[in-house]
C-alpha cells in the first residue's frame, strides 16, 4: 500500500492564495467611493449585459471582480438572502454588514475545504439614508472582511490604483468630481476610458426606498466633460461590435475566427 505525498497545510493555503490572486489578477479592475450624497461604484467593463455592479436590496449594492460566473452565483445567493429576510422580518433588517457576514463565511469555507478557491473579490455597499455612516465591505477570495473607509479597489492591480486615487480624494466631493477621479484612477496616465469602457452605479440619497441607480453612457458623457465626448467619438467599443471587442491588452484567441475561446474572467463572451 502506498502511502499519500504529504504536504504541510502551510503550503496547501499559499498555493490556494496564488492561485485565486492570479485568477483575480487577470480581470479588469473596480473602484468604489463614497461622494457627497452617497456611494459611487465605477469598474471597467465594456460588456452593456454582463453587469458586474448590481443592486441587491433598497440601499445595499453588490460588485465583484475576477471570475464573472463565480461572483454573479454569489450575487444570486445575496438577492435571494435579502429578499427572505426582508420578507420574514422587515426591509430595515437587511444591511451589508449581516449579508458580507455571510459572503465571508461561505468564502472561507471554500477555500479552506475546496480544492479550487473561488477566483473573486466582492463588495458589499451600503447606503445610510439618514446620514453620512455609508458602509463599503470588501470581502477577499479566503473569506477576508475589510471595512473600508472613503474608498476601495478590487481586481487585478489594485495597489496601483490605490495610489492614484489617495492622490485625488477628498470627502463630500460631488458625483462628477467622483466620476472623474475614480475614471482616471482606473485609467492611469497611459490609457483613456471611455463611458462605452465603462460601468457605473450610485446608491444616492433622495432616490426613493430603491436607492440604486445606474448611470448610462450619457450620463457618463456629461459627469465627465468635453473629454469624455471626444474619446468616444474614437472609441473601438461602438454598438452591439462594441460588446464583441476584447481589450487591446488581451492576446487573440488562437486557432482562427471559427474557434470559440474560453471567455476571460469577467469579460463578455466573444464571438457572434
Amino acid at each position: 500500500m502506498t502511502m499519500p505525498y504529504y504536504v504541510a497545510p502551510e503550503q496547501v493555503m499559499k498555493d490556494r492564495a496564488e492561485y485565486a490572486q492570479k485568477g483575480i489578477a487577470r480581470g479588469r479592475s473596480l473602484v468604489a467611493a463614497l461622494y457627497g450624497t452617497g456611494v459611487l461604484i465605477v469598474a471597467e467593463n465594456p460588456s452593456r449585459t454582463l453587469h458586474k455592479i448590481s443592486e441587491i436590496y433598497d440601499r445595499v449594492a453588490f460588485a465583484g471582480a475576477g471570475r464573472y460566473n463565480e461572483f454573479d452565483q454569489l450575487r444570486v445567493a445575496g438577492v435571494r438572502h435579502a429578499d427572505t429576510k426582508g420578507f420574514t422580518y422587515s426591509r430595515e433588517d437587511v444591511d451589508a454588514r449581516s449579508l458580507a457576514n455571510l459572503y465571508a463565511q461561505f468564502l472561507g469555507q471554500v477555500f479552506t475545504h475546496e480544492m479550487k478557491p473561488l477566483e473573486v473579490e466582492i463588495l458589499v455597499a451600503e447606503l445610510d439614508a439618514d446620514g453620512d455612516e455609508h458602509q463599503l465591505y470588501h470581502i477577499a477570495y479566503d473569506g477576508t472582511v475589510v471595512d473600508e473607509v472613503d474608498f476601495t479597489v478590487l481586481g487585478g492591480d489594485s495597489a496601483t490604483i490605490i495610489e492614484r486615487l489617495s492622490s485625488s480624494y477628498r470627502g463630500g466631493w460631488p458625483l462628477a468630481e467622483a466620476v472623474r477621479n475614480c475614471v482616471a484612477a482606473l485609467a492611469g496616465p497611459d490609457r483613456t476610458l471611455a463611458p462605452a469602457d465603462l460601468e457605473a452605479a450610485v446608491l444616492e440619497q433622495g432616490n426613493g426606498r430603491r436607492t440604486f441607480r445606474r448611470l448610462s453612457n450619457k450620463d457618463l458623457e456629461q459627469l465627465l466633460g468635453p473629454a469624455a465626448a471626444a474619446v468616444s467619438g474614437t472609441s473601438s467599443h461602438d454598438g452591439q461590435e462594441g460588446q464583441l471587442v476584447r481589450a487591446a491588452d488581451e492576446p487573440a484567441p488562437a486557432g482562427g475566427a471559427d474557434q470559440q475561446p474560453e471567455p476571460a474572467r469577467d469579460d463578455p463572451p466573444t464571438g457572434g
